[in-house]
């Protein structure tokens, strides 16, 4: 039971990374009908500024700044500082690498998709699938090959639970803050007047620009807000597992795809169900099979779903008039 219920806290916080990874995918999904493959490497992105951003703000405990990548980039952005680590600091750093993200994906709409976006679908997938590969090799140019360790931004510390279980301190923040994003989104979307645009542009992109919305502005704040989702797991993953790498969000990302087809991909719900259910399937097998596993299980998982249910688990089927 104590390796259950272990198993099972550890499965929820890396299912709620997985869910602000999926949000990204299916919200840009939902407006657009376009896989931003991209959004992975955005993912990426978000952690290695979560990083420079720590050591510009002198975070104590952080790495020593080297020189190249590292000390340009982080003197740049801030121009040294000192902080305590915090969960304050924590939060600094996070909504920081969030708006950097965010500018960062109205980048990749304006210049990437919105040109292309009155061509094929296939047209704006290989676009996408383009971005991914700059991002992710020039993410090797810029930030360096080689591996980083975060630097701890509060004070971590096991609590003990029921059943012989434990939880460490960083994953509740993890929780904590995945869970207000996750409601923050949700009462974007369905209470503010940008959210019922948003919701027009999804169900019909010609008849919205009828209305008078104006849908690349839409389209733009959609990428701008899935980018600062994405931002946000960057860093809370890297505040759990101190160690990032510009190749990181290739794998990471695919399993959020995985998480927002399993839920029913453009449903906002089933990105939060779909990335929890992979999250806690995943540590399950690594605590009762063998890690060897652990990432074949998200693409099994995915040829199910397509096979039984293509729709997702929350989605509704659409019905197109010929």
């Amino acid at each position: 039971m104590s390796t259950f219920l272990q198993q099972l806290i550890n499965g929820i916080s890396l299912g709620a990374i997985y869910s602000l990874i999926a949000l990204g995918y299916t919200m840009v999904y939902g407006v657009l009908k376009l896989i931003n493959f991209a959004h992975g490497d955005v993912y990426m992105v978000g952690a290695f500024m979560g990083y420079y951003l720590a050591n510009g703000l002198g975070v104590r405990g952080a790495q020593a700044l080297g020189q190249g990548a590292d000390s340009l980039i982080a003197r740049g952005l801030l121009g040294g500082g000192v902080m305590q680590p915090s969960l304050i600091t924590a939060l600094v750093v996070m909504l920081l690498a969030m708006a950097i993200c965010a500018a960062l994906g109205v980048i990749i709409e304006r210049f990437a998709y919105r040109p292309v976006r009155k061509y094929s679908r296939l047209t704006a997938l290989i676009t996408a699938i383009g971005v991914s590969l700059l991002l992710e090799n020039g993410g090797q140019v810029v930030f360096g090959a080689d591996p980083k360790f975060f630097p701890e931004l509060f004070r971590k510390r096991n609590i003990d639970l029921f059943g012989g279980a434990s939880i460490n301190s960083a994953d509740i923040v993890v929780l904590v803050i995945a869970l207000v994003l996750m409601i923050g989104l949700q009462l974007v979307v369905y209470r503010t007047k940008t959210g019922r645009a948003m919701r027009a542009v999804s169900f019909n992109l010609q008849s919205a620009k009828l209305m008078g919305i104006n849908t690349d502005r839409i389209i733009m704040f959609t990428f701008a807000l899935g980018s600062a989702l994405a931002a946000a797991a960057g860093v809370l993953v890297a505040i759990r597992i101190p160690r990032i790498d510009p190749l990181m969000g290739i794998l990471v990302g695919l399993k959020a795809f995985v998480a927002a087809v399993l839920g029913g991909i453009g449903n906002i719900p089933g990105a939060v169900l779909g990335g929890l259910l992979i999250g806690i399937t995943e540590t399950m097998v690594v605590g009762y099979l063998s890690p060897t596993y652990k990432d074949a299980v998200a693409f099994a998982i995915l040829i199910l779903i397509l096979l039984f249910r293509p729709s997702g688990l929350l989605g509704s089927v659409a019905q197109e008039k010929v």
